[in-house]
């Protein structure tokens, strides 16, 4: 792919349309940025979207799934589909780790090519598992752990797409990568049901077959148009540095706020609706609109954050949440379905703003500190921001993963407390608490004056 720029520099348009690692890259510099930079990433970005909303398909997979078993002749018992259930989220949760470090190691192009090939063999195998006849149990176990690559797939889509942004365009590019991988769970809630319908009767082999064309347009898009940057090589010290800060943590925490709760509320809100409103179970065939509405509004967050500072963002974003809680709980008390379905929409898009402005806070918590060490030891500026990307990278993972196990954690909530009293109720305060728990770790980190991004040189057009 050539992109057409009389002012290129002849050096960095060979680099920026081919498939190789790019040894120049300086998006900060914007001379750069206006001749190469911005097309090039632009146009890593929409590819990484379209591998990452992939991952994300094949991901809720078994979710969609499950339900129709029954009447293709699998009769599991509750605890069986439970585990079918959580597998994915277990394994998607775990492989996220590893899947940053493959973008140092491997490249943003030949990680995203490989990471889209692999969601062949979960669709293949789900294909095969309810073709034939008499499959056992095991092997849907099997199937539904290897749907986990998906998950794995936002955390390196993540890493490799900080790398090509500037900082003051990281929000927005950082809030529609991550967007266009979480619609993906609604893309599948609604398309997923329509296809498995198809013709007469349940054919439930439709639900993987329909992706893997799309796949193998993705990875190969990936492999001949996206690009690798050499800025993203691994540095281990770093990487220790970035693992032991106490901001990891802390973000972490901040992630399983919003992405956890934003991955929880989409697998549980079609049930819970059957659940706690059996007159209106209905309406289960529309839930998909709160994880809809969760995704586009996750690129709003980034884009806010951009301009009035992540943490900012991120503090009233808890407080937006614990009153969509409230609002859920008197939904429950009162039995009125308009007030628990309005609310629990209005918690999608907060954990949508949420994600956005969370992720959006990471790279510059690393840039603010770098930049006030800096000034207080006088080493390279330079180097040493590179560095603080690289952790920042790092971090990208570490804080996805445990986020993706938050959403197993919501559902044990509301399972727990659904088999010990028959209500949302204690789920639903638990919730709420840790909610109002997570803006206050917000502002006693992020918000108070004591971290406040004045005090850090070089850094007067943003904010955490």
């Amino acid at each position: 792919m050539k992109i057409e720029n009389v002012e290129r520099n002849p050096v960095e348009a060979e680099q920026a349309t081919t498939g190789r690692w790019i040894d120049h890259w300086e998006p900060e510099d914007a001379g750069f940025w206006h001749r190469t930079g911005k097309w090039v990433a632009w146009r890593n970005l929409w590819l990484s979207v379209l591998a990452e909303h992939l991952g994300f398909n094949v991901w809720t997979l078994m979710s969609i799934v499950v339900v129709s078993l029954d009447d293709v002749g699998y009769a599991f018992t509750v605890g069986q589909t439970f585990w079918l259930l959580i597998l994915p989220n277990l394994v998607g949760a775990a492989l996220r780790i590893p899947y940053t470090f493959a973008v140092p190691r491997f490249g943003g192009r030949g990680w995203t090519t490989t990471s889209a090939s692999l969601l062949l063999v979960p669709c293949a195998m789900l294909a095969g598992a309810v073709t034939a006849a008499g499959t056992p149990y095991w092997f849907f176990l099997l199937t539904a752990a290897v749907m986990g690559v998906g998950g794995g797939n936002f955390s390196s889509s993540m890493t490799n797409i900080s790398f090509f942004f500037p900082e003051h365009r990281k929000g927005l590019a950082l809030g529609i990568n991550a967007a266009g991988g979480n619609i993906g769970v609604a893309v599948s809630q609604l398309l997923v049901p329509f296809a498995i319908h198809l013709g007469t009767g349940v054919n439930l082999s439709y639900a993987a077959l329909m992706w893997m064309p799309v796949i193998v347009v993705s990875s190969a898009c990936s492999w001949f148009f996206m690009n690798s940057l050499t800025a993203a090589k691994p540095d281990n010290t770093s990487y220790r540095e970035a693992l032991t800060s106490k901001h990891t943590p802390v973000m972490a925490l901040l992630y399983v706020g919003t992405f956890g709760s934003f991955i929880g509320f989409s697998f549980a809100f079609p049930s819970l609706i059957g659940i706690a409103f059996s007159d209106f179970s209905r309406f289960t065939g529309i839930a998909f609109i709160g994880a809809l509405i969760g995704s586009v509004a996750r690129p709003i967050g980034g884009w806010l954050s951009d301009r009035l500072g992540g943490a900012r963002i991120t503090l009233w974003n808890f407080v937006g949440l614990a009153l969509g809680t409230v609002g859920v709980l008197l939904g429950v008390r009162v039995d009125s379905f308009a007030l628990f379905f309005g609310s629990f929409v209005l918690l999608f898009v907060f954990t949508g703003i949420g994600n956005g402005s969370t992720y959006r806070m990471i790279p510059l918590i690393f840039r603010t500190e770098t930049s006030a060490r800096v000034a207080r030891t006088g080493e390279d500026m330079d180097a040493a921001q590179k560095a603080a990307k690289r952790q920042a990278g790092a971090v990208v993972g570490v804080v996805g993963s445990v986020g993706a196990f938050g959403g197993v954690v919501i559902n044990l909530v509301f399972k727990f407390s659904l088999q010990a009293g028959g209500t949302l109720i204690p789920a639903l305060l638990a919730i709420l608490v840790f909610f109002l728990a997570c803006g206050l770790v917000t502002w006693w980190f992020y918000v108070r004056s004591t971290f406040a991004i004045e005090r850090a040189p070089n850094l007067s057009h943003a904010r955490i």
